[in-house]
C-alpha cells in the first residue's frame, strides 16, 4: 500500500479485556494491507495469541509512523503524553460511545482508517502543558498535561491559598477548594464543569479557572498560549496537584509549581469531514428538539 505511514503501533485501553479482539482485527487487516504493525507491550500482555512485535510506548520514537489508540479519551490523554516528544500522530478510536478526542467507531474504523492512510484525513495540532515542581529553589517533579493541571485540597483539609503570577507579575491572591490550569482541549472536561470557557482547540491559550473560590470575584480567566505561569503555595493542607487525573504530587507550603506550553504540540488525525463543533453538539447535547 502506498502510504506516508509504513509502521504503526496499536495502543489499547490498559486491562480492557474487550479491546483485544478489535485491537487483533484492526492489526491483521492493516498487516495485510501491507504495513508493519507493532503493539504496545502493556497491550500485548493482555492480548491472548499474537505474532506482533511488542515495544514499549517511550521506545517508539524514530520506529513509528503513527500511532492508534483504541479506548476511550482518558486513553489518548496518557499515550499522547508520552508520545508527544516523539512528533507520533495519532488516531483515536473510541470503544464506546464517541469521544471529544477518539472519534472513530470500532464498528467503522477499518474502512475509515484504510482511508486515511490513503491520504484522506484532516491534521490537527494541540498544545500540551508542561509543568514543573519546585521546593527550596530545587525542582522535584515535573510532568505534561493535556487537558489539565489541577491543584486542589486534600479530602480532610480546608481551602487552599495560592498566588499567581503571570510572566512574572502578580495576577491575585486564591483562596478556593482548588485552581484549575487548562489547555483548550481540557477546557470541556473539568475546567466546563467548574464554570470555565470552552475553548476551540485551535486557539493557543489557557484558561484558570478557580474551583469553589472563596472571594466570588475570582473568576476564570483566559491568557496567551505562551504565558509563564506561577503558582506560589502559601496554604497547601494536603494539598496535591494533578496531571489530567493521572499523575499527581503532593504539596507543601511555600512550594512553586510553573505551568507553560509545551514546545511540542500532539498531532491529531481526524476523518476528512471531521467537526468540532459537530462533536461540541453530540457530546453537550446541544442538538436537542426546543
Amino acid at each position: 500500500m502506498d502510504s506516508t505511514f509504513k509502521t504503526i503501533a496499536l495502543i489499547g485501553k490498559y486491562k480492557s479485556l474487550e479491546i483485544a479482539e478489535p485491537l487483533l482485527k484492526l492489526a491483521d487487516f492493516l498487516a495485510g494491507m501491507g504495513l508493519t504493525v507493532v503493539v504496545d507491550n502493556l497491550t500485548g500482555s493482555h492480548l491472548k495469541h499474537h505474532s506482533y512485535t511488542e515495544i514499549a510506548l517511550a521506545e517508539m520514537g524514530g520506529k513509528v509512523d503513527l500511532a492508534i489508540v483504541l479506548g476511550g479519551d482518558g486513553t489518548l490523554l496518557n499515550v499522547a503524553r508520552t508520545l508527544a516528544p516523539f512528533k507520533i500522530p495519532l488516531i483515536g478510536v473510541n470503544q464506546g460511545r464517541l469521544g471529544f478526542l477518539t472519534d472513530i467507531s470500532i464498528e467503522t474504523m477499518q474502512r475509515t482508517i484504510s482511508n486515511m492512510l490513503r491520504g484522506d484525513y484532516i491534521t490537527e495540532n494541540r498544545m500540551l502543558l508542561s509543568a514543573a515542581i519546585s521546593r527550596d529553589g530545587k525542582q522535584i517533579f515535573d510532568s505534561l498535561a493535556f487537558n489539565d493541571v489541577v491543584i486542589h485540597r486534600g479530602n480532610n483539609s480546608s481551602m487552599i491559598e495560592c498566588e499567581v503570577l503571570i510572566d512574572g507579575e502578580y495576577l491575585s491572591n486564591q483562596r478556593a477548594d482548588g485552581l484549575i490550569v487548562s489547555t483548550p482541549t481540557g477546557s470541556t472536561a473539568y475546567s466546563l464543569s467548574a464554570g470555565g470557557p470552552i475553548l476551540h482547540p485551535a486557539l493557543e491559550a489557557i484558561v484558570l479557572v478557580p474551583v469553589a473560590p472563596h472571594n466570588l470575584s475570582n473568576r476564570p480567566i483566559v491568557v496567551k498560549g505562551d504565558a509563564q505561569l506561577e503558582i506560589l503555595m502559601h496554604r497547601a493542607d494536603e494539598a496535591r496537584v494533578r496531571f489530567d487525573g493521572h499523575t499527581h504530587f503532593d504539596l507543601l507550603r511555600d512550594d512553586k509549581v510553573s505551568i507553560s506550553r509545551y514546545i511540542e504540540p500532539v498531532c491529531l488525525l481526524h476523518p476528512r469531514g471531521h467537526s468540532y463543533y459537530h462533536t461540541l453538539r453530540e457530546k453537550l447535547l446541544w442538538n436537542q428538539p426546543l
